[in-house]
């Protein structure tokens, strides 16, 4: 059978795998530069309530795929960043503040939910003309130089030149190219809701540092905000059992009543913690994307960012090597070391941050109180973080940058 799906002629050039936002924006971005696409997804099984605080980077992304215009009413700026240190410590930081203004940013970001991200995306799917879309999971993928040949659960096959595998942790596209992963348990669980609250918000993301993990705020429209709270997994399981009256009362709490009273508004999610990360991004005409290459837990928001980074870089090395093939070896090796120092050091910091809330050694909790310190008191230092967060300088992708930082069109824009 493998012989005979070798044969026939490619059916597309790129074949994206998975549903999310990660695999939409992917399938998107690849025709929108000229390239035949098939997506092959199931119909998600319920809406998902979570949101996403994207950064500046990824708006431009987003922008320019015409996606951002249309969704940005339901999103809030995320105009200051503040970080308290709730350990209950012997040593502790002050609270630490960060303006978009002091870099002359209106904002760092905006958070959205991505419901109404993933809306517009499948929108604009619906009226592409490269876009081919089955709604089904994939069963099987065989792989041959000269090409990669994906068999659906129908039973439909699909030959292309390039897998996109945006199918998540546990990702058959991943082992279909013999990809292994670094993996790290971790004995925490997040609980994600959304908020009503009586206080506004100012715009303001507070992310509580606490023993158990982060507790963080994110600004929504009006006076409304995401929750994402991270406690140990029997801790969490107790937390999300609460009626949503005793879970607000618990939420104000923790804290500190900043927003005064809250009101959970629709469904609760909880999911487990631990980290992972691809030891090659791409191989065998198979490139990863989102958490089919890389797992953190929510800290600093890290996961969509980087995920979109990857779709974006992953254009750029076939805009540089690819413009016949975009799965050859060379695209694929462009990729690989691309990301690899980007993804290795925003899994590192959210990694080393994470483990200085739940460690208790006193050596850990003074080099985490003098960072935050450091943040605090030096302006340059401060400054400088900001802009690496918003703005990363390893190897920012073309379709990421500014309207006037963009040297030159995106080259691997295929002719029709």
């Amino acid at each position: 059978m493998d012989d005979e799906i070798h044969d026939t002629p490619f059916d597309t050039d790129i074949i994206v795998v998975g549903g999310g936002p990660a695999g939409l924006t992917a399938a998107l971005a690849a025709a929108q530069t000229g390239w035949r696409v098939h997506f092959m997804a199931p119909e998600p099984a319920f809406e998902d309530r979570r949101t996403s605080a994207l950064m500046v980077s990824t708006l431009s992304f987003l922008e320019r795929l015409d996606v951002w215009p249309h969704c940005s009413s339901a999103a809030a700026p995320l105009c200051t960043m503040r970080i308290v240190d709730d350990t209950g410590r012997l040593l502790r930081a002050e609270t630490v503040e960060f303006k978009a203004s002091e870099i002359g940013e209106e904002a760092f970001g905006w958070n959205i939910p991505n419901a109404a991200l993933t809306h517009r995306l499948r929108d604009l799917f619906e009226v592409h003309p490269r876009i081919t879309r089955h709604n089904t999971s994939v069963a099987s993928l065989s792989l041959r130089d000269d090409g990669i040949a994906v068999v659906a659960d129908d039973g439909m096959r699909v030959k292309g030149r390039l897998v996109i595998g945006a199918d998540g942790q546990r990702s058959r596209c991943r082992a279909a190219a013999r990809i292994t992963t670094r993996e790290w348990p971790l004995d925490q669980a997040a609980i994600a809701a959304n908020l009503e609250h009586e206080r506004d918000h100012g715009f303001t993301s507070t992310e509580f540092h606490r023993p158990p993990g982060p507790f963080t705020l994110v600004p929504l429209p009006g006076r409304r905000s995401s929750l994402v709270w991270v406690e140990t997994k029997d801790r969490a399981e107790a937390i999300n059992a609460l009626d949503d009256e005793a879970f607000a009362r618990e939420a104000e709490r923790v804290a500190h009543r900043i927003l005064g009273r809250m009101r959970v508004d629709g469904p609760r999610g909880m999911f487990p913690l631990g980290g992972a990360v691809a030891r090659s991004f791409a191989g065998n005409r198979i490139a990863l994307v989102g958490e089919a290459a890389h797992v953190m837990p929510p800290i600093g928001a890290q996961g969509l960012n980087l995920g979109l980074r990857d779709v974006a870089s992953l254009l750029d090395s076939i805009a540089r090597c690819g413009r016949e093939d975009p799965g050859s070896s060379s695209v694929l090796s462009h990729y690989d070391r691309d990301r690899r120092a980007d993804v290795w050091v925003r899994v590192g910091g959210v990694e080393v941050l994470n483990r200085s809330l739940i460690a208790g050694l006193v050596p850990v909790q003074a080099a985490r109180a003098m960072g935050l310190a450091a943040l605090r008191g030096l302006g340059p230092l401060r400054r400088a973080v900001m802009r690496e967060g918003i703005k990363p300088h390893l190897s920012l992708p073309t379709m990421m940058r500014d309207r006037d930082d963009r040297r030159r069109p995106l080259g691997g824009e295929r002719r029709p």
